[in-house]
């Protein structure tokens, strides 16, 4: 019967028997080195960096001392931090005015950026020149508003250069239109005790002439990469993108097409939109615009002709006009103020929160002309009863900026009263009888050159929904500009 003994080398043996057993050895091995050892104390594994990734992805791994935590995140007031996937996640106090939350930073480096639950939100724009304007300071919630980490901001390249794909988020230093919505809905959400999310914004424009040229040119496909983006910054983060809103901000920087040529170059847009969306795995978007009242220096424009026919007749896009341009201040050279940026973003808000609550948003919108002598009913489509208001801040006077056109006489409205058998529709008196072949009614529009900072076309005619703004004066639903044909009519 064999019996047990050892050799010189230490190796265990069989007497009677050619086998032995080494104490120390290999059971697996890979291309890139020993996946299963074993000694006397038994077996070591040796795990990939894929698997310990995971294993720190699922269980987090805290720094080990506060000298790491300095070397990582920097000299800031920071606590209990751990690893996520790529990320550093870490509670800190970072602003005086907000308690302790949570924050994130890459692994790798960049920004510091709020660890926030839900989608990552996307506000995008695409448009001219006024578009591209910002506000001197940084997003109120900055930590909240992030913008592709490409070195940019939220104002993209202007059609200057091409944008590069990128996972990356960076804070940013100006507060452009989207930004400022996102800290509209992000202070709406901190009074209601509701969850704070991250929001993506950009906006894209060009020097291009017409809005056809401004679909197919470069400001186009920054505006796509923008939105891949979005979409690499989603999974980088392990959340699912979601666009709440697209701004398409192009009116008076076409100075080559013609009124129809407008309306079918913005609905070629949204419906281009839609369908680069579409092929990304996103919902169709939500359109918002602001209804174009001109320029303190230019009332009579065939752009308000085209978007009044896309505020009653944008097919099956969701497209809403948030205001009436003609509210909002203006600078010397047309773009508005930083006052009117902020007011601008508060109704593209309101329209946004209404359309994602599947509710309708739409500023009085006049499309009904009928006269019998002197007298013109005009009926308006209204989510509120209309209301000709008192204080008439935009200087419309007794007329409340409404006009005649097309008459053989001048003749002038020198009264306005909300009918009494319908709260959204008007009796207007004017200083003769109309006569002509084709009389036109004009609302905020056509009107003469001012001097003040807001456009020459305005209006005093409103329905009565208001709401709070940072800026002080009420926000309303001020009616949209119009010019519409008048009709002979019978018992007015």
């Amino acid at each position: 019967m064999p019996t047990k003994g050892t050799t010189e080398s230490g190796a265990v043996t069989n007497e009677g028997s050619d086998l032995s057993v080494p104490r120390t050895g290999v059971l697996v091995r890979a291309d890139n080195g020993d996946v299963i050892t074993f000694d006397e104390t038994g077996l070591t594994l040796r795990l990939s960096d894929a698997v310990i990734g995971d294993i720190r992805g699922r269980l987090g791994d805290a720094l080990a001392s506060d000298h790491d935590l300095i070397e990582v995140l920097g000299d800031i007031d920071a606590w209990n931090v751990r690893t996520t996937s790529d990320w550093y996640r870490f509670t800190a106090a970072l602003e005086r005015s907000t308690p302790s939350r949570d924050y994130q930073r890459r692994i790798d480096g960049g920004d510091i950026i709020a660890a926030a639950p839900g989608p990552l939100y996307g506000l995008f724009s695409i448009g001219g020149a006024r578009r591209a304007s910002f506000n001197e300071a940084p997003p109120e919630f900055s930590f909240h508003v992030v913008s592709p980490g490409d070195h940019i901001g939220a104002v993209g390249l202007e059609g200057t250069d091409t944008a590069q794909p990128t996972d990356r988020l960076q804070r940013i230093p100006h507060a452009t239109r989207d930004t400022l919505i996102a800290d509209t809905l992000l202070r709406w959400r901190r009074v209601d005790l509701r969850a704070l999310p991250l929001f993506f914004a950009r906006a894209e424009t060009d020097g291009t002439a017409s809005i056809g040229a401004l679909t197919e040119g470069p400001g186009y496909r920054n505006f796509l990469t923008a939105v891949d983006n979005l979409i690499l910054a989603a999974q980088s983060l392990g959340k699912r993108p979601h666009v709440l809103a697209v701004g398409i901000d192009y009116s008076l920087e076409d100075v080559l097409s013609t009124a129809d040529e407008i309306v079918s170059g913005i609905r070629e847009l949204m419906q281009r939109i839609e369908r680069d969306f579409n092929r990304r795995g996103l919902r169709k978007p939500f359109f918002i615009a602001t209804f174009e009242s001109g320029t303190p220096l230019r009332g009579d424009q065939h752009h308000i002709r085209a978007h009044w026919e896309l505020a009653w007749q944008h097919g099956q896009h969701d497209l809403a006009f948030s205001a009436p341009g003609y509210m909002f201040e203006q600078s010397h050279f047309g773009r508005p103020t930083e006052a009117a940026r902020i007011r601008m973003a508060e109704m593209d808000a309101h329209a946004i929160v209404a359309l994602s609550e599947r509710k309708e948003w739409l500023c009085p919108l006049f499309l009904l002309a009928e006269y019998e002598g002197a007298k013109i009913r005009v009926t308006a489509r209204a989510l509120g009863d209309l209301v000709i208001d008192p204080a008439d801040p935009f200087g419309a006077g007794p007329s409340c900026g409404f006009s005649i056109a097309g008459v053989e006489q001048a003749t002038s409205v020198i009264g306005v009263q909300v009918a009494d058998n319908d709260p959204q529709s008007l009796i207007l008196t004017c200083d003769r009888p109309l006569s002509g072949p084709a009389p036109e009614l004009r609302y905020a529009f056509g009107a003469a050159p001012s001097s003040d900072a807001y456009s020459a076309n305005r209006g005093r005619i409103r329905d009565d929904w208001s709401s709070p703004s940072l800026t002080g004066p009420l926000l309303h639903r001020w009616a949209n500009p119009a010019a519409i044909p008048i009709h002979p009519g019978e018992n007015l």
